[in-house]
């Protein structure tokens, strides 16, 4: 009944709850108190609590919903009566960067007021013209900062020196064009270009094309990476690049080195997850049908909504029913097709592990079979050590005075902690007669101190060990090392150890695998191993869905799912969709015309 219900959310006296005791010497105690409720009882320990842990647990079953007093305004209605141009301030934070700039133009003021407001509004019209200027006119002002992007968030500073017009400032850049269309892209380097027209310096860190052919001056580092790299391969102009025969970016550039085109896209299964109804954010109630089997890229200029379509929608909505995944899925009407599917796997570039005892061994599980290893050689046999023994999470082999961390932590009160390795160990984690058992002359702490190029010559004999292995040679991640503390991995190298462990698993041929943006971070050579990498997970029947904005994975998917045509307000549309010869074909598609030359 809908009071019982009530009562055992939020608690009622009359509902007493029995505690039972049952002691050796105490005998039998019986207790009776009233139920606190559910709710109640969570709320309170989500005040109490110091433990980030309890606090994330719980909040998988909160939701954030608008204030029902201010409607999610934040201000009083008093403030919110004060109008300019028939808008209050609220309604002027939720316009679009390209709306304010409309607004502030068509403003009719008096001459009094307009007296008053003349250097405030050409402050805000250099300010808005500054961030459409970066390719941010999609972004409504009031939008939350922890929504955005790290290239979104990264292009607001940059609109912010753009708008103080220093000069003299040598400016750092790292990898500016993350998430940015290729037509949005010619914006970011016109700004970029004026930074340097009125006397500054730039230094970019960069793998993307158009902004590599712009630069004045190239250094290229290599020629491999990890141990294989940290040498100056190449510098000078980009003509002087692209004749040295050492440049693996100039071979790319070039063009004596390039990405193929698959001759076939693949049939599918046949059958298709179907979206219906999708009005996140600024998808327009739109209908999408995803094919099964099938490599799809999903693409769309820079706020289109393709993140609110498959990270929203997609994959909290089949993850809900598929995996029972607490997280509420974006407006939708219905998902079509679930059946047909068995899990999703989103494969983010969050980190593998919150602290340094993860690393790429025990996440990718091939340290499970290490331990086997090593519990299975004489010495460790002798003296009585089992698998365990080879952990650094446990008591027994580790070193106790780290804890197995390999480092301490040292709080430095007013400045930021200082970690040094541990004095006992020197860093090696396990204590001195766990360090004895060697295995080819190597012990444990050795094995993790390895890169994964080096572990597989050194496990070639072991099956296991080395299938694991060879998946993340596949990936590009030849030069980390097996213990790499998960704090050091970038979110690209995280991405690609989850592709490595998702690829050593048996496929069922029924699995979805979302990406978003793999080829963040990303080189040419590195973009080729990736896509061969996907290539393979499609090939075993498995649905792989990729947000991209690289053309070089655009081009060699089997479908392409083109939203727009342009961010924010004016996208939420599908514009294209088909192969991508089909949609290089389509006019009114951005990503059509800039895939149009691959096809000509």
């Amino acid at each position: 009944p809908e009071d019982f219900v009530q009562e055992l959310l939020y608690g009622q006296n009359n509902i007493m709850v029995e505690f039972i005791f049952d002691s050796k010497f105490g005998g039998r105690r019986e207790y009776k108190a009233p139920f606190e409720g559910v709710i109640v009882n969570l709320e309170r320990r989500y005040r109490e609590t110091n433990s980030d842990y309890s606090r994330e647990k719980i909040e998988e079953y909160m939701a954030e919903i608008p204030c029902h007093k201010c409607k999610g305004n934040r201000l009083k209605k008093e403030v919110l009566s004060v109008l300019i141009g028939g808008k209050n301030i609220i309604e002027v934070t939720d316009l679009s960067v390209k709306e304010l700039l409309s607004f502030v133009d068509n403003l009719h003021l008096s001459e009094k007021n307009q007296f008053i407001a003349h250097e405030i509004l050409k402050e805000i019209n250099e300010r808005a013209s500054f961030l459409r200027d970066v390719g941010l006119e999609y972004l409504t002002l009031s939008r939350k900062a922890g929504t955005l992007s790290g290239g979104e968030a990264q292009r607001i500073r940059l609109a912010t020196q753009i708008g103080s017009a220093l000069v003299g400032v040598l400016y750092v850049l790292d990898e500016p064009s993350i998430g940015l269309h290729q037509r949005d892209n010619e914006k970011l380097i016109g700004t970029l270009r004026h930074l340097t027209d009125i006397g500054n310096t730039l230094i970019v860190v960069e793998h993307d094309e158009d902004t590599m052919r712009e630069a004045d001056y190239v250094v290229d580092i290599g020629p491999g990476a990890g141990v294989h790299g940290g040498q100056i391969v190449a510098q000078g102009t980009l003509d002087e690049i692209l004749e040295n025969p050492n440049s693996m970016t100039g071979l790319y550039l070039s063009g004596k080195k390039v990405i193929e085109i698959p001759e076939h896209t693949r049939e599918g299964n046949g059958n298709f997850i179907e979206i219906k109804g999708a009005s996140e954010n600024n998808l327009k109630n739109i209908n999408a049908k995803i094919p099964l089997g099938k490599f799809v890229c999903i693409t769309g200029v820079s706020g289109s909504g393709k993140s609110s379509l498959i990270n929203s929608i997609l994959y909290k909505g089949v993850a809900s029913k598929v995996n029972r995944l607490k997280q509420r899925p974006g407006k939708h009407k219905e998902i079509l097709g679930l059946e047909n599917i068995d899990k999703v796997i989103n494969i983010d570039q969050s980190p593998i592990g919150r602290t340094p005892r993860s690393n790429p061994a025990t996440y990718t599980g091939v340290f499970d079979q290490i331990r086997d290893l090593f519990a299975t050689t004489n010495e460790a046999k002798a003296r009585g050590y089992k698998k365990g023994r080879f952990s650094f999470n446990v008591k027994g082999g580790r070193c106790e005075a780290c804890k197995g961390d390999g480092i301490i932590k040292i709080e430095m009160h007013f400045l930021p902690d200082v970690y040094v390795p541990c004095e006992v160990c020197k860093g090696e984690r396990y204590n001195r007669e766990t360090l004895q058992v060697k295995y080819k002359d190597k012990s444990i702490a050795d094995v993790l101190d390895m890169n994964v190029e080096e572990a597989l010559e050194f496990f070639e004999n072991i099956p296991s060990i080395k299938r694991k292995l060879e998946t993340l040679m596949d990936v590009g991640l030849s030069y980390i090392k097996l213990g790499q503390p998960s704090t050091q991995l970038s979110g690209g190298e995280a991405q690609r150890i989850k592709l490595a462990t998702e690829l050593s698993k048996r496929p069922t041929g029924k699995t979805l695998y979302i990406l978003d943006e793999p080829t963040t971070g990303l080189h040419m050579a590195d973009v080729d191993k990736l896509i061969q990498v996907l290539q393979r997970l499609a090939d075993t029947g498995n649905t792989i869905v990729v947000i991209e904005h690289n053309l070089d994975v655009i081009k060699t998917c089997d479908y392409i799912i083109d939203l727009g045509p342009e961010g924010g307000d004016k996208g939420g549309k599908i514009i294209a969709t088909g192969t991508p010869k089909e949609v290089s074909q389509v006019k009114g598609s951005y990503t059509g015309q800039f895939l149009k030359k691959y096809f000509e």
